[in-house]
């Protein structure tokens, strides 16, 4: 019994050395090495004090950035306008953390800078008293798609291409034929001469295609080649539809690019948006009819407002050219054909207006020609968007050329296909006419063009 008390004495001696296990009690609170730590989130702990600080609270003192703004419900951009009105606001919501308990606690600081970002539709989805908060404390910036064509830009747009490389992981790096192309992609994208684009992920996807590209042939290097092949192999879902419509259409005669045709004209169009899209040819086709007791103009083809006026403003040309009114006289049918998305805007307004004037006075029109350009009630040839991609679409098509704008001239970057196709650049519809029209057995009316 001694030698055993004995033992125990010494076993008391010897000092713990290791930690006490965390406790809950049934309050949910833990004792931490005999301290006890309040609220601290074990098992134990209520649904209603599990708190989980939303995005707002953890931006406060700091910057809290929100992409496609006008995605937000509209109750929680009231919920965001309080938060940056009062500057702070209760953590509020269910979670997986809250075993679906609805939570709402005391108010909680949100101090922060609002930074948001969208598209133009974003503001019709904005709320209104977010937007003037918006507008009243800080500003709203529109920003650059496009950049300089400058030395320093270009040695920016390598080192990006660089960090795309890195970021994959699995690409090989460019060689400089390779970076010369995806420098001209981005020159041909900007869609303005000197100008470089600035929509980098749509340019970082081509870079990553003509990577995977090189990988699947083995090549330790991005060549020109592949940048080339990449532009056919990633193809936006436009340019696919565009393509496809071509070949259709030049399967069963819709596009004509060769021989004269009277009142057809190969007008040029862009499919998509301003984001994406892609160039395409549209066929144009007009007939002017002895009108009745009121004479009209009918255009179809799913056409916009804006295009349905473009019709209808080239009276004003022919009064000028040939003194006749075509609102008393004729009947002017103008048709756009196989418009899959249907067509808006004006930049077909000198195709239209040279189908007519074809029509009217049976003059043919050469069809190894396509055209795309704005026309005013005076008779002059305004600049239009989307013309390089216009041109591309023409030269696939195998059409030999195209009557571009005077001040779109320098958009056109054919990247060593100017050979195959000829850019005609006019400043008024009278250039247009002459270069569109065969105007052989027609002098005498074209002599009464020139005079104006």
């Amino acid at each position: 019994m001694e030698l055993k008390a004995e033992r125990i004495k010494k076993i008391e001696k010897i000092p713990y050395q290791g930690y006490l296990y965390n406790l809950t009690t049934e309050s949910g609170n833990l004792f931490v090495n005999n301290i006890l730590v309040k609220n601290s989130g074990g098992l134990g702990t209520p649904a209603y004090e599990r708190l989980v600080p939303g995005l707002i609270h953890r931006a406060n003192g700091g910057v809290l950035f929100i992409d496609e703004i006008g995605n937000l419900q509209p109750h929680s951009q009231q919920e965001l306008l309080t938060a940056m009105q009062e500057r702070k606001y209760p953590i509020t919501g269910q979670s997986e953390r809250s075993s679906g308990a609805m939570v709402r606690s005391d108010p909680v600081p949100t101090d922060f800078v609002l930074i948001a970002a969208g598209n133009l539709e974003t503001i019709k989805k904005m709320h209104p008293a977010l937007r003037s908060r918006i507008r009243g404390y800080g500003y709203e910036i529109y920003m650059n798609d496009i950049m300089d064509d400058t030395e320093e830009n270009r040695d920016k747009l390598v080192q990006f291409i660089a960090q795309e490389v890195v970021k994959d992981g699995k690409i090989p790096h460019f060689d400089k034929g390779a970076v010369l192309e995806i420098i001209h992609e981005a020159q041909k994208r900007a869609g303005t001469l000197g100008k470089l684009t600035l929509r980098l992920r749509e340019l970082g996807g081509l870079i990553r295609a003509a990577g995977d590209l090189a990988v699947e042939k083995g090549d330790k290097l991005v060549t020109k080649q592949h940048v080339m092949d990449a532009k056919l192999f990633a193809r936006t879902l436009e340019k696919q539809v565009a393509d496809r419509y071509i070949d259709q259409k030049k399967d069963y005669q819709v596009i004509k690019t060769t021989g004269l045709a009277i009142g057809r004209v190969n007008g040029l169009a862009v499919i998509g948006d301003e984001y994406a899209f892609s160039g395409m040819v549209l066929p144009i086709e007009s007939e002017v009819t002895i009108g009745g007791k009121k004479a009209e103009f009918i255009a179809t083809g799913k056409l916009g407002e804006i295009a349905k006026e473009a019709v209808k403003n080239v009276s004003a040309i022919i009064l000028k050219y040939f003194g006749e009114d075509l609102k008393e006289k004729y009947d002017v049918y103008t048709q756009f054909i196989g418009t899959p998305e249907g067509v808006e805007g004006d930049s077909a307004s000198i195709a239209v207006a040279t189908s007519i004037i074809s029509a009217l006075k049976n003059i043919p029109v050469r069809q190894d020609t396509a055209m795309t350009g704005s026309l005013s009630v005076r008779g002059d040839v305004l600049a239009v968007g989307g013309v390089n991609a216009k041109v591309e679409a023409a030269l696939e098509a195998g059409i030999k050329r195209v009557i571009v704008p005077k001040a779109n001239e320098r958009d056109v970057l054919l990247n060593g296909k100017e050979k195959e196709i000829k850019i005609i650049p006019v400043s008024t519809i009278q250039e247009v006419l002459k270069e569109a029209l065969d105007w052989k057995g027609k002098e005498a009316i074209w002599k009464k063009i020139e005079r104006h």
